[in-house]
């Protein structure tokens, strides 16, 4: 019976999905050092935000975007969709939070069986002057690490990785038995 099936079968694939990933995540570092120390080291773009008067929900999405398309994707192969999610108001700034989905379409899959998300911070500060420019910085799904926006190049490879990561355990639910929703 399918159902009898001991847990330590699901803990042999668990096991192997983190091993994976972590091996993955590790050679993604030593690429990027690699990459870093190259004579051919890529600029890391930015653009100019607007002011912290200056500034609304909507402002702050048109300027995501137009920071996004400077990011060193395939434009061709990538697509993203940008939704503004809340506001959090704290004592000394504003954080106006925005998620954009990347997923990619072929001819062959035009329905996308996995996305990637990137989350935005918009900081707004309560303190500095107005003329200021906003603090933007974003996080990749599955990923703790807080890039700031023009210190840190964004790398096509993050969104790869997770869709990957989701594919494989995808792959791994489906092949014991689970339904797919």
């Amino acid at each position: 019976m399918e159902e009898d099936r001991p847990t330590s079968d699901v803990s042999f694939t668990a096991d192997e999905l983190v091993n994976n990933v972590l091996e993955k995540a590790r050679d993604a570092v030593a690429s990027e050092l690699e990459e870093e120390n190259s004579p051919q080291h890529h600029q890391i773009r930015n653009i100019n935000w607007v002011t912290s008067q200056d500034f609304t929900v909507e402002v702050g999405e048109k300027q995501l975007a137009e920071y996004m398309r400077t990011w060193e994707v395939d434009a061709g192969r990538w697509l993203f969709s940008l939704e503004f999610i809340r506001t959090d108001e704290e004592e000394y700034r504003t954080l106006h939070r925005y998620r954009a989905r990347w997923s990619t379409t072929t001819p062959r899959t035009p329905i996308t069986r996995a996305t990637a998300c990137v989350d935005f911070v918009v900081g707004v500060s309560k303190l500095k002057p107005g003329t200021e420019p906003v603090e933007v910085s974003f996080t990749v799904e599955t990923n703790r690490l807080v890039h700031a926006a023009g210190k840190s190049r964004f790398r096509e490879k993050w969104l790869e990785d997770v869709v990957e990561s989701k594919m494989l355990l995808r792959g791994q639910w489906t092949s014991h038995g689970h339904i797919e929703h």
